[in-house]
């Protein structure tokens, strides 16, 4: 590694980590309907937004009436953008002329984007029309890490609760986190990448004539806009096909570190919000322990794996062994390596380099990271509610060990949360596992692996893994773009996306109920480096063993076949 590869590193950790209390604050007195700055300018617009809708904002929901409100406005979330891309060809600002999308795709389109996946069977400067990408994706890419954000403070509402069954109300939660939080961060970074040079722009694509003599067509397009909030709300679809390794997504140096940074900027704020709901910042703390452990973890296996030569090379500088394959020269493996780890530490799926062409180990970090859930971060709310299944399930555990009724926080977990916590853990085995051998069992789903062998099982497990978690990057080379996976991964997305957020809001619900009672000398600590162990271990036993066959069967096999 250079010099400048370790300035980068140095940069993102404190550009991720410095914001965060202060942003973790202010988001949750937004949240909360508390005194900002940017109250004066912005709740007027908040009210107006109330009336119109007919929301009231001091009427509290029962966990059924928020979980029933999350499903309705997802639903006609999915409805509407569905009916936008098949229609796209009779709708206007398309000036490409683009017809409509095939109907499986754009079922898969539409689920993936409302489960704040943005997983692309397509290529989006081909495919989709200016309309469908601003009315159709942006508006998903704010909506969708908002319904996250308000089912994070639902539950954490639910934890710090006194004997309530009121989670808050899920229309006010949306309103506050789309106009607080995530609108002003996307505005600021928008006019920074135009800055930098991406296009934002309704004009036609431009037609120009090459070097060679050939008639390229370049696309042009209000992409900006798209690409501010895929990032910042762990979105990570990409307005072109190539994702952030083109150009006119991520056109310097500057532009590829604000985008990386953004993609874990809200997420680590959040776990500052959480300790501001339960009134103890050693939570907050003992959180972000555990995810820089593990994420500097598989960021340093990466960035070893990436940096030894390939052995059919040995004996090559690096430059020539075959570790820039895939990556962007301008950027290099450090900057390619780092935005693999990060954007699948985060359900953001973008992509600055192709993870087809990662090593072995390189692509199985990549892997893992969704595999545990990316609750490492994770997404805009979904990683930090993903996190606090495992710090219960940690609780349950210490509770076993020691003989006592598990807690946390002063509310003791009983039969009902535990079993809602062990169907949260079916969740991701059912949509990578089930789903993966049926795509690879198949004949005919079978054929889209582009490899033999097990790298090209590797692909599919990367894609059912990355349906289900969320997340919505792809290994390359897999050919998704079939009726059968088209519905597969769409089944994929939705049940990683609402098996969670359904068990979540009834485990709130209930312990929002129950009195909290005070922490006595024998109650076992959450915020020391002995739960930050246990609940690490506890991740990466529960969570990451499932996994260990699939994984020996693809990249470990893949490694263990290069090395030889």
């Amino acid at each position: 590694m250079t010099l400048q590869d370790l300035m980068l590193l140095v940069a993102f950790f404190a550009l991720v980590l410095l914001p965060a209390p202060w942003l973790g604050k202010f988001i949750y007195k937004a949240m909360e309907g508390q005194r900002t700055w940017l109250q004066p300018i912005l709740e007027p617009v908040e009210q107006c937004i109330y009336r119109c809708a007919g929301i009231r904002p001091g009427h509290g929901q029962s966990w059924q009436q928020y979980a029933g409100a999350v499903l309705v406005f997802s639903a006609l979330s999915l409805l509407v953008l569905f009916a936008l891309l098949i229609g796209q060809g009779l709708l206007p600002l398309n000036p490409q002329g683009l017809p409509g999308v095939e109907w499986t795709l754009a079922f898969n389109t539409a689920a993936s984007f409302v489960g704040n996946t943005n997983w692309q069977a397509y290529s989006g400067e081909a495919t989709l029309s200016y309309l469908s990408q601003m009315a159709g994706l942006t508006v998903q890419n704010f909506l969708s890490p908002a319904v996250g954000l308000a089912v994070l403070a639902a539950l954490a509402r639910g934890i710090s609760a006194r004997s309530s069954h009121s989670l808050g109300n899920f229309w006010v939660d949306l309103t506050r986190a789309t106009l607080y939080a995530l609108l002003p961060l996307s505005t600021l970074l928008a006019l920074f990448l135009v800055w930098q040079g991406v296009p934002q722009s309704f004009e036609a694509y431009v037609n120009a004539t090459t070097l060679q003599g050939q008639e390229q067509s370049i696309p042009l397009g209000p992409a900006a806009s798209q690409i501010a909030i895929k990032q910042l709300g762990t979105n990570g679809g990409g307005f072109f096909g190539v994702n952030s390794a083109h150009p006119f997504e991520n056109p310097t140096v500057w532009s590829n570190l604000s985008q990386v940074v953004s993609i874990l900027l809200i997420p680590a704020a959040l776990l500052f919000t959480f300790g501001h709901y339960v009134k103890d910042m050693r939570q907050s703390r003992a959180l972000l322990a555990c995810m820089l452990v593990l994420f500097v973890t598989g960021l340093g296996v990466a960035l070893h794996a990436e940096y030894q030569p390939n052995p059919a090379l040995a004996g090559l500088p690096v430059e020539q062994a075959g570790s820039l394959e895939g990556k962007e020269s301008r950027f290099g493996v450090a900057a390619s390596i780092l935005w693999a780890v990060a954007t699948t530490a985060a359900s953001n799926g973008s992509v600055n380099a192709m993870h087809d062409s990662l090593s072995p180990l390189a692509g199985m970090i990549s892997m893992s990271n969704m595999m545990l859930s990316e609750v490492v971060f994770g997404g805009v709310g979904a990683g930090l509610y993903g996190m606090m299944l495992f710090v219960l399930i940690a609780v349950f555990l210490a509770g076993l060990m020691i003989g006592r009724t598990p807690e946390y926080l002063g509310k003791k977990l009983d039969a009902r949360e535990v079993r809602l916590l062990v169907a949260t853990l079916i969740v991701m085995p059912v949509g990578v596992l089930v789903f993966c051998a049926l795509a690879v069992g198949l004949a005919g789903p079978a054929a889209s692996i582009s490899n033999p062998g097990p790298h090209g099982f590797s692909q599919a497990l990367y894609a059912y893994t990355s349906a289900t978690a969320n997340n919505g990057s792809a290994f390359a080379g897999f050919g998704a773009n079939t009726a059968f996976h088209n519905l597969m991964l769409g089944f994929a997305i939705l049940l990683g996306r609402f098996g969670y957020i359904l068990p979540i809001l009834a485990i709130a619900g209930s312990l929002a109920a129950k009195k909290q009672a005070p922490l006595g000398p024998n109650s076992f600590p959450t915020h020391g480096p002995l739960f930050v162990t246990l609940l690490a271990l506890t991740i990466l036993l529960v969570g990451g063993l499932t996994f260990l066959p699939a994984l020996a069967l693809g990249p470990i096999a893949d490694h263990l076949g290069a090395a030889l």
